[in-house]
């Protein structure tokens, strides 16, 4: 079996900037993929539009050229197949990492894989990359009834919500977001979020769309609350500890916990839904990582050298999304982006 010089897990904006510099600096890497280009780029919502300027999501030095000021998910999902095409990228696609384990005869990991055809593989490098994101692996809120079939952690189109009785948890950018287009699609929104007022980090042209609509009662909301429970028809809330509950609150606090822990004794509200929508955020899925002998930090990320981006474990790095833990708020394309090159740089150096 080939032993290659670098296996790259993740086909996101970091996964192909570590493509394209091993490329060009000659190495042998493979970069495998569990889903599609761009994976969670292509689960965002259709109607999606970057936060971002264009020239912010380019990598390869491959000019992103767009006729507006904000790009569109399907414009960016163009671009990076434009990017794996002008590269010819050597991408597995549908092919998930079950295993690492060092191999020390070979002096290399092994990878085992699981295609979605279900074809079994073992891939050796002497260096692995963990550009895996985090939007794969939603936050959970631990309560009864988050398994119920009409609770969601992703949103996508509001159509078949249609007068429909909606309850949206969470308060940042997907949340404010969703239940603006829910409520302009005809159903009936409820925003429920532990803080006292929504998050300071939502886009600021849709801050005053949001606060608009629930100042005029268009959207309900229920902040300084917390969920209780989850039921077939309906969601059990409390006022959160130290919350004010109601429709709103003036301090700049921030929670990202939506579920009622034991020093919540509020009286309970139960909130007709007919669907649920757990926007709570995102974090990496560690577990491959840490069965490698990864260690985390009290942030529940990597350990890791910030100048290399190689953790503890010799030889295994770590880009993008992948190095956040619970601060997904600090990792973005826009940064994560370089993480590929500089890795990719240690790695030639080596070899």
């Amino acid at each position: 079996m080939s032993v290659r010089d670098v296996l790259i897990v993740g086909a996101g904006p970091s996964g192909l900037s570590a493509a394209i510099a091993a490329k060009a600096r000659g190495l042998d890497y493979q970069v495998i993929e569990q889903g599609v280009l761009v994976d969670s780029i292509y689960r965002f919502p259709p109607q999606l539009v970057f936060f971002t300027t264009p020239e912010l999501l380019e990598i390869g030095g491959l000019p992103f050229v767009s006729p507006y000021d904000k790009p569109t998910r399907p414009e960016v999902l163009k671009y990076y197949r434009k990017v794996v095409d002008t590269y010819s990228l050597q991408i597995a696609f549908d092919e998930k990492a079950l295993t690492i384990e060092r191999d020390d005869v070979d002096e290399a990991f092994a990878v085992t894989t699981l295609s979605g055809k279900g074809v079994r593989r073992v891939r050796e490098a002497r260096n692995v990359i963990f550009a895996i994101g985090y939007y794969d692996h939603p936050n959970m809120l631990g309560v009864p009834g988050e398994d119920l079939p009409h609770v969601r952690h992703y949103y996508t189109e509001p159509h078949p919500h249609y007068r429909q009785r909606v309850v949206v948890v969470g308060g940042g950018n997907s949340a404010a977001e969703w239940a603006l287009e829910l409520h302009r699609a005809g159903a009936f929104a409820t925003i429920v979020h532990r803080a006292l007022q929504l998050k300071s980090t939502i886009k600021y042209w849709v801050r005053p769309d949001i606060e608009n609509r629930i100042k005029e009662g268009s959207i309900a909301a229920r902040f300084g609350c917390c969920v209780r429970e989850i039921r077939p028809t309906s969601v059990v809330i409390v006022e959160a500890l130290g919350g004010s509950g109601g429709s709103g609150g003036s301090d700049g606090s921030s929670g990202s916990e939506e579920a009622c822990g034991p020093g919540d004794p509020g009286r309970d509200e139960e909130i007709p839904a007919d669907a649920v929508y757990l926007l709570t955020g995102y974090r990496a899925d560690t577990d491959l990582m840490c069965r490698a002998g990864v260690r985390l930090t009290d942030r529940q990320g990597p350990v890791h050298d910030p100048t290399t981006f190689e953790t503890n474990v010799p030889g295994i790095f770590v880009a993008g999304g992948a190095i956040a833990g619970v601060d997904t708020g600090t990792i973005f394309i826009e940064n994560g982006r370089f993480h590929g090159e500089k890795i990719i740089e240690v790695i030639a150096s080596r070899v």
